[in-house]
């Protein structure tokens, strides 16, 4: 399977692309918003594509043409306004969802946040993102793409475990950024998670194993 990632050079998008890259089972383009990013990923052998979320759905479906599945991972950040979380998290994430469709990709995977879908569990700190992600992943759902949505807890850049906990409702925790990369790509070919959402932290049990029983 061909699989582009939109928010390649973000920190899970990055960890993606270089599972898929190492894979045996499918092949990977990076979409980037800047030339320098997309030729950096193709110096390591990485095919990559160049559009803004900002720009128009048949700019973003020009970039997904040729592939089979879609995982977005892409995110305003942090140090940037509700300005940019309305255009990138939300409507960024809408138009990928309408390019998928413009070139009959199927297969969607969203990077969404933990309790994203109970508006009475969002983080206070974080309001506006958390009203992006909760309106993106509607939009997903409707849709009528073969969607994933996965909603990691508090991201740590510390080595993954390979082990997870994976649910429709948990308490606030967080997780390594590699496992959420891990889950990401094991969710590909996972029926179980197909039209499925669920919340995801640090457990006990393997990815695959989770995943399995969701």
């Amino acid at each position: 399977m061909k699989v582009l990632i939109v928010g390649a050079n973000g920190q899970i998008g990055r960890q993606v692309v270089q599972l898929l890259k190492a894979s045996e089972e499918h092949t990977v383009r990076a979409l980037v918003r800047k030339r320098e990013q997309a030729e950096s990923f193709e110096k390591s052998g990485v095919e990559a594509a160049v559009a803004s979320l900002e720009g128009s759905v048949d700019e973003i479906a020009a970039a997904a043409k040729g592939c089979e599945a879609v995982v977005f991972t892409a995110g305003s950040g942090g140090h940037t306004g509700p300005d940019k979380t309305l255009l990138v998290d939300l409507d960024g994430a809408v138009k990928t969802v309408e390019a998928a469709q413009k070139v009959g990709i199927s297969r969607f995977i969203m990077v969404s946040a933990l309790q994203a879908h109970r508006r009475e569990n969002w983080n206070e700190a974080i309001r506006p993102y958390y009203a992006a992600k909760h309106y993106a992943d509607k939009a997903l759902e409707a849709s009528g793409l073969t969607y994933t949505i996965i909603r990691p807890g508090g991201l740590l850049n510390e080595a993954g475990t390979g082990k997870i906990m994976a649910a429709e409702n948990l308490e606030r925790s967080s997780i390594p950024r590699e496992d959420v990369a891990k889950t990401v790509v094991a969710s590909l070919d996972e029926k179980r998670t197909y039209n499925r959402s669920f919340d995801l932290i640090s457990g006990g049990t393997p990815i695959s194993k989770a995943l399995q029983s969701i």
